[in-house]
């Protein structure tokens, strides 16, 4: 039987059974799936798209079409994804391919066992670097889904808390949904992290986390390896932990910037000064900010900061690929004087980047009213403490 409920964006979301699984990897679940991947299912069409689907499948309908909708927005996290089964909510959750396939390239050689596997997406990247891969999950109807997605690839039905292999590295994704809904306490994962740490002290393990965890939460917990903040396209993904034989020695934060294959850790130098800005304003990566690495980030390049705990940097040579904020302008801010500024520089659209200062730049944009020709930015911060506070507007023009 399929169940259906509403997911946390209001849509309607199919819950899968086993037998609907093994329809979809069947010779003609596969088949159909490919019939009703020739709908558009657009917002103009879906409703006679899923009436027709409905009028030639039947009871299958409502499967074919969430496996067909899902594999479509799975191609922002896989390469191809056409042939691969999920569910909404391990969807969500999955790796992006680039992502699984930086962390199997540090297991490369390992033993590995996936404990919380899932629909198969760290596995799908495992399997080719590592010496050897198993998998496993309690949830019977994702891991019938991963027999499908990475068929070539051991698996076994196991609670995540009861170990079922020896000496293999442990892989964990706890899961930080449920019915939709994003769980923030690392203590309410399913399984919690403070007991995957118990169960699996002593032993090689990695956890995948979310990208906000509280780092002092971690040590509180007894982790003393390795945090790693890993980007990709600008965005930051997750935060992934390394025990302590796994780290790499005297490294307690890592920053991966895979867009640059770029990475920054707490042992590289952070001799950074601060100094009034230059001809340049850079704003680092998400996860060199998320992982405290500014500083580290600033001496690398030559950069300064503009103040000792605001994450924008300058400088007087902009680092290769970097994109950064060309200074036109200093002013102390106010919305009046940034309005004159923009109208002296002709400006007729803004991006305007905020830290350290109550404003939405959403809001402060439709109040700027601008009626010129050209593209700037802005970037606005507060600069010094207490009574030497003061917020600061820097008209600027993106190097790209």
């Amino acid at each position: 039987m399929v169940l259906q409920r509403h997911g946390d964006r209001g849509q309607t979301v199919v819950d899968f059974d086993l037998d609907t699984v093994a329809y979809l990897r069947s010779d003609a679940g596969t088949q159909t799936l490919l019939d009703v991947d020739g709908y558009a299912l657009t917002d103009n069409t879906r409703v006679s798209d899923i009436a027709s689907i409905r009028r030639q499948f039947g009871d299958h309908a409502s499967a074919l079409i969430e496996t067909v909708l899902l594999r479509r927005r799975a191609t922002t996290k896989f390469a191809d994804p056409s042939q691969w089964l999920f569910t909404d909510d391990a969807l969500q959750q999955a790796t992006a391919q680039p992502v699984a396939e930086h962390r199997a390239r540090r297991l490369a050689g390992a033993c590995v066992h996936d404990v919380t596997c899932s629909i198969g997406a760290e596995l799908a990247a495992l399997r080719t670097s590592a010496r050897y891969v198993v998998g496993s999950d309690i949830d019977p109807v994702r891991l019938a889904m991963a027999r499908h997605n990475v068929a070539d690839v051991v698996l076994c039905r196991a609670d995540a808390l009861r170990p079922v292999t020896r000496d293999a590295v442990v892989l964990a994704d706890p899961a930080r949904r449920s019915a939709g809904r994003r769980r923030f306490d690392p203590l309410g994962y399913t399984p919690p992290l403070d007991r995957l740490f118990d169960v699996y002290r002593g032993r090689d393990l990695v956890v995948k986390c979310a990208p906000g965890i509280d780092f002092d939460e971690l040590t509180r917990m007894g982790f003393d390896g390795e945090v790693e903040i890993t980007s990709l396209q600008g965005s930051v993904r997750e935060a992934c932990l390394w025990s302590r034989g796994l780290a790499e020695p005297g490294v307690r934060r890592r920053a991966t910037v895979l867009d640059s294959a770029e990475q920054i850790t707490d042992a590289d130098p952070d001799d950074c000064p601060v100094a009034p800005a230059g001809r340049w304003i850079v704003d680092p990566d998400g996860a060199v900010v998320r992982a405290g690495l500014v500083r580290h980030y600033a001496a690398r390049y030559g950069l300064w900061q503009l103040d000792p705990d605001i994450a924008y940097l300058s400088g007087d040579r902009l680092p290769d690929g970097v994109r950064g904020f060309e200074v036109l302008e200093e002013i102390g801010y106010s919305e009046k004087r940034l309005r004159q500024a923009l109208a002296g520089h002709d400006a007729g659209a803004v991006e305007i980047l905020v830290r350290g200062v109550d404003v939405d730049p959403d809001a402060l944009r439709k109040r700027m009213k601008l009626r010129g020709t050209q593209q700037l930015s802005v970037v606005l911060t507060r600069i010094g403490s207490g009574k030497a506070s003061r917020a600061t507007a820097f008209v600027c023009r993106a190097s790209r």
